[in-house]
């Protein structure tokens, strides 16, 4: 019986270990189970993650290289490679959108084709209420992923299908933008550099649509809201020594003018930093004040102020020579510094001195306003030293960073900017001249082209000791102010993604 009994038991332990066997196994199983179903998962999720920033990236890509090639200076913006494919003076229309192309070889992308592969399904919505149409044949421009030498590469390029370029309206975008009357209408949106209007003030503004399509089927359509953006130089006075315990020598004749007043010709000015009138002559400190009024002899005299500066005309009595306050941009000698570091890069020209008007590139007209900077080493001041003579006439921005000398025969319409040694003089010569818009003069650098090491600004001297008896001088002009001031790129307003 001992025997049978301990059979017995062995036989039913050998059933329990064989159903813990049996549980763990099962409890092993299902553990795998989980982990190769959550591998499967994280996998996709990740695969589903890398199709989704892959498909936005190359939809922003398509937007920034738009972007990019709006800017006239680019290399390859479209006046370059597309000429005509944009406007060149008049405003793009909202229901007349241009299209920038990136297919591949072997495929056909008409968006403006309702139905076609790559259809444009969202220009339908936004325009449906402005009475817009899809053209049938818009203007089509290619993306530089499908020019020389990029289309020879051995990879694609980004993978978005096109970008769509139109302007926009009040109704399209369904906002009231400034003056805010509580209407929305079809007019164009235009940027002043601080909001947005229907008054034409300041610059276009452009809607940017992108369509990105991975070979997956991945897509994303993404959108940016864009302006031309300029330097936003503002000018307290028709002209501005920028400086401290300035030199100032008027001409000893009473046919030399300042004025700060609204010219006849000049149009009204738009933007909230324009206004009329503004001082003859600014200064940053008050005892240049007297600096400026004691450099005006009287005529046939010497050290008597008087003769022209009743031709000091602007705000405040006459002589109309005011302390102003300066914008930050112009203030310390690192914000100056900075600016003709920004100026460098968006001038059309840089011309490493000395130079004279044959140096002035001939393309400069009333229509083609261009920036035209005068450097070369700054520790070799002379290199930035200009002088115009002959009655030249020039058009847009002129920064100057050596000394300037002109004759008074000399006409400029747009900005004159002598910022570094701060130094101009005129030289014997006919009369009759006149810059029309604003000059600012500024000393940032020592004789050996150092940067001062103070905050402020240094002596700006400004010096006509020609007898010319011609009237001449400086006239402040906000319109010529305005178009002269260099273009700095399309500055993005707003970016979203559209739901599709």
């Amino acid at each position: 019986m001992t025997t049978t009994t301990k059979s017995r038991a062995r036989q039913t332990q050998g059933g329990i270990a064989l159903l813990i066997s049996i549980f763990i196994l099962l409890l092993i199983s299902v553990v795998a189970i989980a982990l190769i179903v959550s591998s499967g998962t994280e996998s996709a999720l990740a695969g589903n993650y890398r199709s989704s920033t892959g498909v936005y990236y190359a939809a922003m890509s398509g937007l920034e290289e738009v972007r990019s090639r709006l800017w006239p200076k680019d290399p390859n913006a479209f006046s370059i490679t597309d000429p005509g494919f944009l406007p060149s003076a008049t405003p793009l229309p909202a229901c007349s959108p241009v299209y920038v192309i990136n297919h591949l070889d072997s495929e056909t992308v008409t968006p403006w084709i309702a139905g076609s592969t790559y259809a444009d399904n969202e220009f339908g919505p936004e325009f449906l209420t402005t009475g817009c149409s899809m053209p049938s044949s818009p203007p089509t421009a290619r993306s530089i992923w499908r020019r020389s030498p990029l289309r020879n590469l051995s990879f694609p390029g980004p993978l978005y299908k096109w970008v769509r370029i139109n302007g926009v309206t009040e109704r399209s975008l369904n906002l009231d933008a400034y003056p805010y009357d509580g209407t929305i209408n079809n007019g164009l949106v235009y940027y002043d550099g601080v909001r947005l209007n229907d008054q034409t003030n300041g610059s276009q503004v452009l809607e940017l649509t992108a369509l990105a399509v991975l070979p997956n089927g991945s897509q994303k359509l993404l959108q940016y809201l864009v302006a031309s953006t300029t330097l936003n130089l503002v000018f307290p006075a028709a002209m501005t020594l920028d400086g401290y315990s300035d030199a100032y020598s008027g001409p000893n004749h009473n046919f030399f003018q300042i004025s700060g007043n609204q010219d006849s010709g000049d149009s009204a000015c738009g933007g909230p930093s324009m206004p009329y009138p503004v001082p003859a002559v600014g200064v940053p400190d008050n005892p240049d004040i007297n600096y400026v009024i004691n450099g005006n002899p009287g005529p046939g005299s010497t050290g008597i102020p008087g003769g022209q500066l009743g031709n000091y005309t602007g705000t405040g009595s006459t002589p109309s020579v005011v302390r102003v306050n300066l914008p930050p941009n112009l203030q310390t000698v690192q914000s100056l510094n900075q600016l003709v570091q920004t100026i460098v890069q968006n001038a059309d020209t840089v011309i490493g001195g000395p130079a004279d008007q044959t140096s002035i590139p001939s393309a400069m007209s009333s229509s083609n306003p261009m920036t035209v900077v005068i450097q070369g080493n700054p520790a070799i001041p002379s290199q930035g030293n200009l002088t115009l003579s002959g009655g030249f006439t020039g058009y847009g921005l002129l920064l100057v960073t050596g000394t300037f000398l002109y004759t008074p025969d000399l006409n400029w319409n747009g900005i004159i900017l002598v910022i570094g040694q701060g130094n101009v003089g005129t030289t014997s010569g006919g009369g009759g001249g006149s810059v029309n818009g604003a000059i600012l003069i500024a000393q940032i650098r020592d004789s050996s082209g150092n940067l001062l090491a103070g905050p402020n600004p240094g002596r700006a001297t400004f010096n006509d000791a020609t007898t010319s008896t011609v009237g001449r001088g400086y006239y402040y002009n906000c319109s010529w102010i305005q178009a002269a001031q260099p273009a700095a790129g399309y500055k993005v307003l707003s970016f979203h993604e559209i739901a599709q």
